[in-house]
């Protein structure tokens, strides 16, 4: 089996799908065996494309807000492993970004996964995430999946993405963040303080 190191590094290389990659491949993630938490989410925006940082947006601000952490510790790979479900910017679709290419998933995740051993939680942002780590067990829609958030625990917890686009959602479901998000915050504090 592959060091993670050495795999972190082919993900790197990887050009798979470049040629349905309107800005051309640059994978983003970042992973630790000591990681505890995992984060999902579908693939970078043009921000973070641009960056190369994970998460290095608007919508990554609220994910914050939403666990609690400050940067430091969000970017911290050693506690923290962010492998989202498309490495690369999937390009601009009639309304957002287009789906991640599933190439990533299917090639690199369970490789990727398995070499995660420390892992307690994984964050789902999102339906491309949560369907392809809940398969039928995710419901018919994000927002039946998120409300019974619980039912996934210890192993997962389902969110919304924390885009500004998603502003009207989280206006219709104020329960996410008078339920959802103070147990987030609990879970995300236990696993930091692990380390």
């Amino acid at each position: 089996m592959l060091a993670l190191e050495d795999l972190l590094a082919q993900v790197q290389a990887c050009r798979i799908c470049e040629e349905h990659l309107p800005l051309g491949p640059r994978p983003v993630l970042r992973a630790s065996t000591t990681a505890r938490l995992l984060v999902v989410g579908q693939a970078p925006g043009t921000k973070v494309h641009a960056s190369g940082t994970p998460w290095d947006d608007q919508s990554g601000k609220r994910l914050r807000q939403w666990l609690g952490l400050d940067a430091a510790t969000f970017y911290d790979a050693s506690q923290i492993a962010i492998v989202p479900m498309g490495f690369c910017y999937p390009g601009k679709g009639k309304s957002g970004d287009l789906p991640p290419r599933p190439e990533c998933a299917r090639h690199w995740h369970q490789q990727l996964l398995d070499l995660l051993p420390n892992i307690e939680l994984t964050l789902l942002i999102g339906k491309y995430a949560q369907d392809g780590f809940l398969k039928h067990a995710a419901k018919s829609t994000l927002t039946e999946t998120v409300a019974n958030w619980h039912e996934y625990l210890p192993h997962y917890m389902p969110l919304p993405h924390p885009s500004p686009r998603n502003q009207f959602w989280l206006k219709r479901h104020p329960w996410f963040e008078t339920d959802a998000v103070p147990a987030l915050q609990q879970l995300v504090s236990d696993l930091v303080k692990k380390t």
